[in-house]
């Protein structure tokens, strides 16, 4: 597999504010652990195999326990994640298919349930942020693993 364009070297400005975007999410009102679980959960329902093997690595880098990460995949019937983490999980699902008629006041208060105004919106953009990054990968077809030594994902342990 080889990636069609190297969108980062074709559009350096946008691509270097996008990435200042990204990173500023990295400090918002969301702990790590469930940002990970956010990008995790959009990039396998994009299907983007770069974007899913860069986060399953950076989470195991941060501490997420392998279990949980085989399960992000089935959240919906396993028990190893919080109220918190399913409404976040719930939340990124329905931001990432849009689904035809909206998105309800009823899914709208079960995230609210867990979520305060602020961090409503930071999660909002987290899911905005992976979506982004899923389409390009996707559309330039990154190779997954392919910028491991530049992220520092080759000390995950999982090459």
């Amino acid at each position: 597999m080889t990636q069609r364009l190297d969108y980062a070297r074709v559009s350096p400005e946008l691509f270097k504010k996008y990435l200042d975007f990204s990173l500023t999410l990295k400090k918002c009102s969301l702990e790590p652990g469930l940002q990970h679980l956010i990008t995790l959960r959009a990039s396998q329902l994009n299907g983007c195999a770069f974007c899913v093997d860069m986060h399953v690595k950076e989470a195991r880098l941060h501490g997420e326990r392998e279990l949980r990460l085989h399960h992000v995949a089935i959240w919906h019937e396993s028990p190893l994640f919080s109220a918190r983490e399913r409404a976040a999980l719930a939340w990124t699902e329905l931001l990432t298919r849009l689904p035809a008629h909206g998105v309800s006041e009823a899914d709208y208060q079960a995230a609210r349930a867990e979520f305060n105004e602020q961090e409503m919106a930071d999660l909002s953009f987290a899911i905005v942020g992976i979506n982004g990054w899923n389409r390009l990968a996707i559309g330039f077809a990154a190779v997954p693993g392919s910028q491991d030594k530049a992220y520092g994902l080759d000390k995950s342990g999982l090459v």
